[in-house]
């Protein structure tokens, strides 16, 4: 234990006799592990985020989109297939179910004051009833004003009164879409997602006279489940509702859709963010590789300028294993080094982040920095450090005293 001390003593000594060089190594650790802690606490954030959200509709919403599971994303964000009036009457029939709320959006050009641009639309069906279930379980509140009363009355995102238009939009105001002229009656506080803050939300009836779309159709629907009624039987009643309907008026064998439970939405996250976190990782290892380079680079013109000191460590008694230690020690010090400052930068990062998120809602980002990550963060740079010094350790402790004493560079 003693000789491990004084390996370690040493190790620091010649760490600190050749400050800048090192310091130059370390930054690069900083670097790698920096953007490892960072970017995987905020993306298991917003997992945890998503998740929470998820479990907030408990057992009492399930959605139901047109097309395969592989389709869902990008039939959310970009549209295409819909949900005709058939599927949306075969989903209201089904055992279980409560209230069946039809959603659909576009972009559209708009015109505040005297200012034109292009904003996103929503048209919700039944109008009335969704405005009760997107308040309580989407968490639709007022920040200003009232609920909207008749067709020419709308609601808006937080970002579309304060962003989008140069004026800040008022209650009471107008605006016009499509050349149709209707009334702002409130401005909906912020629901922690930059694009449903920037949505102007109105009945389907009206939605779908401005967009040309055909009546009763949706492009997805949320579905609000009868009480101490089980989501995974109600959703197979959907399923199989949905299913003979749908093959029925394809007349194919099989039916595009998907039912999602609040369970199958959290898996499907889990994957996609699972996925997100693998490449941040693989791309963040970049970096560390880079870092670990720089380490070996720095050990071995180390032992090349320390070879006459090696020799004489070995003359006087010094064994391999000696060697090795005193040089594996210094490598893992630059590793650690690189890994505490990694960590505390990438922390301190992603709390701003998540401390900036609070200040302002618009911009919702939560972080998960456990003991575990930090822990991570440290062992893999100390890892990389060893690892890194280990050939040019094995290669100093390999001098031979004789050779060592004559070379001095």
């Amino acid at each position: 234990m003693e000789s491990l001390k004084e390996y370690f003593h040493i190790a620091v000594r010649n760490i600190k006799t050749r400050s800048l060089r090192n310091w130059l190594t370390i930054f690069g650790i900083i670097i790698g592990v920096f953007l490892i802690i960072s970017l995987l606490s905020l993306s298991e954030g917003l997992k945890e985020t998503i998740n929470e959200q998820l479990q907030a509709l408990g057992g009492e919403m399930v959605m139901v989109m047109p097309g395969g599971g592989e389709d869902i994303f990008s039939s959310m964000m970009f549209g295409g297939a819909k949900l005709e009036r058939q599927d949306i009457e075969a989903i209201e029939k089904a055992k279980g179910v409560d209230t069946v709320m039809g959603y659909s959006f576009t972009g559209t050009p708009a015109r505040y004051e005297d200012e034109a641009k292009q904003i996103a639309i929503a048209g919700l069906d039944p109008w009335k009833e969704s405005l009760e279930i997107m308040s309580i379980f989407q968490g639709w509140d007022l920040a200003d004003g009232r609920w909207p009363a008749k067709e020419n009355e709308i609601v808006i995102g937080k970002l579309v009164a304060e962003d989008i238009f140069s004026e800040k939009v008022k209650t009471g105001s107008e605006i016009v879409i499509k050349g149709r002229r209707f009334i702002i009656t409130g401005i909906l506080k912020s629901l922690g997602s930059q694009q449903d803050d920037s949505i102007v939300y109105m009945s389907m009836n009206v939605y779908q006279d401005l967009t040309g779309e055909k009546r009763g159709t949706a492009a997805y629907a949320m579905v609000k489940l009868e009480e101490g009624v089980d989501e995974t039987v109600v959703a197979e009643a959907i399923e199989d509702a949905l299913s003979k309907t749908r093959k029925r008026r394809f007349g194919t064998d099989e039916a595009d859709f998907s039912v999602l439970t609040s369970e199958r939405m959290g898996d499907l996250v889990g994957n996609i963010l699972g996925i997100i976190q693998l490449v941040i990782f693989l791309f963040a290892s970049v970096a560390i590789v880079v870092g670990g380079i720089g380490i070996t680079n720095s050990m071995f013109t180390s032992v090349r300028e320390r070879t006459r000191e090696i020799g004489v460590m070995k003359a006087i008694g010094a064994k391999n294993s000696a060697i090795l230690t005193i040089f594996l020690f210094e490598a893992g010090i630059i590793g650690f080094a690189g890994g505490v400052g990694g960590t505390i930068l990438g922390a301190g990062l992603a709390q701003g982040i998540e401390l900036y998120g609070q200040l302002h809602p618009l911009f919702y980002f939560t972080a998960s920095i456990t003991p575990g990550l930090i822990i991570f963060g440290l062992v893999f740079s100390v890892l990389v450090g060893c690892l890194s010094g280990f050939f040019p350790a094995r290669q100093a402790a390999k001098l031979k005293p004789v050779e060592a004493l004559r070379r001095y560079e």
